[in-house]
């Protein structure tokens, strides 16, 4: 049923409040924090690239101890084995039968931390689960409950030891960003306070993770008219036929911007989508799925560059469908 005023109110100052816990542990980062939590309540994942250095750690813990569920963290390393992110199946000699005993990844909250320094066996025993939020061993699926959200760091500068992420990898997180370096002032307040090493930890639960669940079904019920989605699909179109672009932005890419979208829409108090949603999320949401012709990367070309060109090329519609 159709998002009401009210409903509306009350998911953006929950939103907000939820923002407000978080920018304790990281200060400065808000327009982070919003996407960071967009992508939680909309279903999707999060993969934070940064140099070392910048928060990105931090972000996501004191994200998994701003909600009352269960957290887990996994360090990504090259001898890391796909069983010890997903559980195995053990013999019980007394019993007679396997029993699974389920991995770190049974969490409302996994971090995975460096998870590119992870061998691609092991990067790929995520595919699953972050598109269904179900593990399959020895033919048997285990649910990960609900709500369940991945937030992956990676260091970008340092390649020594390090496995990209496929393509069908990056494809499964809703929302790709970073945080960047802090300004002046906030750097300031931050050294202000070097005695504290341990920010995230005295971030405390404000929500239950049911009502995560809650909110993000809500999230769903948005209005979306039919000129917007149609926008959104031509976003989507022009960057399959971009003449710097080798593969351009899949169904599942347009499935996850409209989605973020209306959750866009809802933390900012209005149970409609408007343009302006999508053009704000485009960029973290598209840009990574994008693989740039390798002449145009080597000429300096990206894919944020790319989706910037085809936000002002593509016109954003002016009426209602209806």
């Amino acid at each position: 049923m159709p998002v009401t005023e009210e409903q509306a109110t009350w998911f953006a100052e929950a939103f907000e409040k939820l923002v407000g816990n978080i920018d304790q542990a990281i200060l400065g980062k808000q327009h982070v924090i919003r996407l960071v939590l967009t992508a939680l309540l909309s279903d999707g994942h999060i993969l934070l690239e940064d140099v070392p250095g910048t928060g990105k750690t931090v972000l996501a813990k004191a994200l998994a101890n701003t909600i009352d569920g269960t957290t887990a963290r996994i360090q990504f390393t090259p001898d890391l084995l796909p069983s010890d992110v997903t559980g195995v199946s053990v013999y019980d000699q007394s019993k007679g039968v396997f029993e699974f005993h389920p991995g770190p990844v049974f969490a409302s909250i996994l971090l995975a931390d460096e998870i590119n320094r992870a061998s691609p066996k092991t990067q790929s025993a995520l595919l699953e689960v972050m598109e269904e939020a179900v593990v399959t061993v020895d033919g048997v699926g285990h649910p990960v409950g609900s709500p369940f959200m991945v937030i992956a760091t990676q260091n970008p500068v340092e390649q020594s030891g390090t496995y990209s992420l496929p393509e069908a990898q990056l494809d499964r997180f809703l929302i790709k960003t970073s945080l960047g370096y802090p300004d002046h002032q906030t750097a300031v307040a931050l050294l202000m306070d070097a005695a504290n090493r341990a920010r995230a930890s005295g971030i405390t639960p404000i929500i239950a993770a049911s009502s995560i669940a809650t909110m993000a079904e809500l999230a769903t019920e948005v209005h979306s008219d039919e000129s917007v989605m149609d926008y959104v699909n031509r976003l989507v179109e022009a960057t399959r036929v971009d003449k710097d672009v080798t593969l351009g932005v899949s169904m599942r890419g347009a499935l996850a911007l409209a989605r973020a979208a209306k959750t866009w829409a809802l933390a900012g108090g209005r149970n409609f989508v408007t343009p302006d949603d999508v053009l704000e999320l485009a960029v973290p949401v598209l840009a990574h799925r994008i693989i740039v012709d390798p002449e145009s990367e080597f000429s300096g070309v990206t894919a944020e560059q790319i989706v910037n060109r085809i936000l002002v090329e593509v016109l954003p519609p002016t009426r209602s469908a209806a």
